[in-house]
């Protein structure tokens, strides 16, 4: 059991999982499973318990049409590796803005009474934010200049206002740091890191905030147990690490070879992953520490990053 994870998590409720199949689906159903409660997941592949689209209303409706859950989650992402040019965040943009919308139609469908939205704390904004620590209170979603960029917030800042706008569904929205761990994009970075193709820049003290799945599943189970409605939390770990440190921490912790050190200038034709590189980022978790009681079990990157190479090397042999 997770030291997040009382051990009166009152009574088991029936939630459905969108995304559920997919990696971080995988923790959220580890996490809500061992609480007690009963998973229905969400999604187009035939392992799903409800087989739907949710970018498909009709389609959706009809899955869900005959069921109850007190709760739905919408962790559905279409990203499979680290996204690289702008087009790369587009199917993740259509899942936060339409995807959404479907979703909260079926939560009302269904009869569910809370509603919890995966979130990401880069909309905050792209660029630096400076050293103060951001709150919850921080303006969230803001219009961008460049349009590129403000399809992506305005993402972020639909998937909130969609669920909060709904008073019959106490939503909840988890604004998380860039996820790490076993599967998913982190099995991509390693790939990457062996064959020496990722190059790094130099951070010059920006950070990015981090936080490991198991972490963000945690975090998940307590927002549909103890979210407060209308609430956005963020959640992440204690790092103070940026983008390119982190993939040579990530090397090392696995024993790869250092990434190449190139300018910065050479990332100027993948203008998305040049500003996620160049990212200075800090945000409070005070918040999800008071009213969620949640508090990351890897304190750090450098902690995640040791127990799954140790992990590996149990497995191995």
């Amino acid at each position: 059991m997770s030291a997040n994870q009382g051990a009166d998590t009152g009574p088991e409720l029936t939630i459905i999982l969108a995304g559920g199949t997919g990696v971080f689906g995988r923790h959220v159903t580890r996490a809500l499973t061992g609480a007690g409660h009963r998973v229905m997941s969400l999604g187009r592949g035939a392992g799903n318990d409800i087989v739907a689209d949710i970018l498909d209303r009709n389609a959706l409706l009809r899955a869900v049409d005959g069921r109850h859950a007190d709760a739905v989650v919408h962790a559905a992402t279409a990203l499979r590796k680290p996204p690289i040019r702008h087009r790369d965040m587009y199917p993740t943009d259509d899942l936060r803005t339409a995807g959404t919308t479907n979703l909260v139609a079926a939560a009302r469908v269904v009869g569910a009474h809370r509603f919890v939205a995966e979130n990401m704390v880069f909309g905050y904004g792209y660029g630096d934010l400076g050293d103060r620590p951001l709150t919850e209170d921080a303006p969230f979603g803001r219009p961008h200049p460049d349009p590129a960029f403000d399809r992506h917030l305005a993402g972020m800042r639909a998937k909130e206002d969609l669920i909060f706008d709904v008073p019959e569904l106490a939503g909840v929205s988890l604004r998380f740091g860039l996820f790490y761990g076993p599967g998913g994009a982190t099995e991509a970075i390693l790939d990457m890191l062996r064959g020496r193709r990722i190059p790094v820049i130099p951070d010059d003290g920006r950070v990015v905030p981090w936080v490991h799945l198991a972490d963000a599943a945690d975090a998940v189970l307590a927002a549909v147990e103890r979210g407060r409605p209308g609430a956005a939390y963020n959640i992440a770990d204690g790092s103070r690490v940026g983008f390119n440190e982190a993939m040579v921490r990530t090397a090392a912790a696995f024993g790869l070879p250092r990434p190449p050190r190139v300018p910065g200038w050479l990332f100027g034709a993948v203008p998305y992953a040049r500003a996620v590189m160049r990212m200075n980022l800090r945000v409070s978790t005070e918040r999800a520490a008071r009213e969620l009681g949640w508090r990351p079990r890897f304190r750090t990157l450098d902690e995640g990053l040791r127990a799954m190479a140790a992990a590996r090397v149990g497995a191995a042999r």
